[in-house]
């Protein structure tokens, strides 16, 4: 798995692209734990969004679970395929599982959020 990874508390991953845009996505660990996604709604492109607020839904038969921003900016692309395909979360959640980009308002904001590392350690201290 890419090391370059983020995650907030809320189970979203941040990865940094070229051009100052950041990838949003869900972890793996979020996804199992969700199981049987039935729909997913997505936000559109040029929302302005802020770190910690629901930017969309997914919702499986047992929950339906908000999205949120791992940071605050603009939302510049959304992946369109997945709601039709849920089934790509589960496959590749840190690859064609991306949700949106974002071009954040303020790079450092990211600074904030758990590396590899400390995610696996609270997601192991959920799992007892």
């Amino acid at each position: 798995m890419a090391t370059d990874l983020k995650f907030a508390k809320s189970h979203e991953w941040l990865r940094p692209e070229a051009g100052g845009l950041v990838t949003v996505g869900i972890s793996s660990y979020a996804v199992e734990a969700l199981t049987d996604l039935v729909f997913m709604q997505l936000p559109a492109v040029g929302k302005k969004v802020k770190a910690g607020e629901s930017i969309g839904e997914i919702e499986s038969v047992k929950a339906v679970s908000d999205i949120y921003a791992p940071v605050s900016g603009e939302v510049v692309e959304v992946n369109t395929a997945l709601p039709g395909h849920l089934e790509t979360l589960g496959k590749d959640p840190y690859g064609d599982g991306w949700i949106v980009r974002i071009r954040p308002d303020n790079p450092q904001e990211a600074d904030q959020l758990l590396n590899q590392a400390a995610y696996d350690a609270l997601v192991a201290g959920q799992s007892h």
